[in-house]
């Protein structure tokens, strides 16, 4: 199976990256605002992500590393029979970040 790997600098702190990026309840609404409309995480990790046309998708925690900035997670349902992914948050030089999406 193929994996995209997508690497881009962001002006910002790796705290600041992480905190918007680890946060698997909010984040995605704050990367992509307008594109995510809701999203809501049960008690078993699992959250359901809404899109603005009204598309629900639900996705599981995998892992979460306070540590080493990194989260995993993967889509649940019946219209893929494999998908996860996971982004990691890097110090870059100039108090930049480096996030990298597999």
């Amino acid at each position: 199976m193929a994996s995209i790997v997508r690497k881009i600098i962001v002006d910002a702190s790796p705290e600041s990256v992480w905190a918007t990026v680890g946060d698997f309840a909010g984040g995605a609404q704050r990367i992509a605002p307008g594109v995510f409309v809701d999203c809501r995480v049960d008690e078993d990790d699992v959250r359901a992500l809404t899109f603005a046309d009204g598309k629900i998708v639900r996705e599981r925690l995998i892992a979460r590393d306070e540590l080493n900035r990194r989260i995993v997670w993967g889509w649940l349902g019946d219209e893929v029979t494999h998908d996860n992914a996971s982004m990691q948050v890097f110090a870059e030089c100039e108090g930049r970040s480096r996030l990298v999406w597999i």
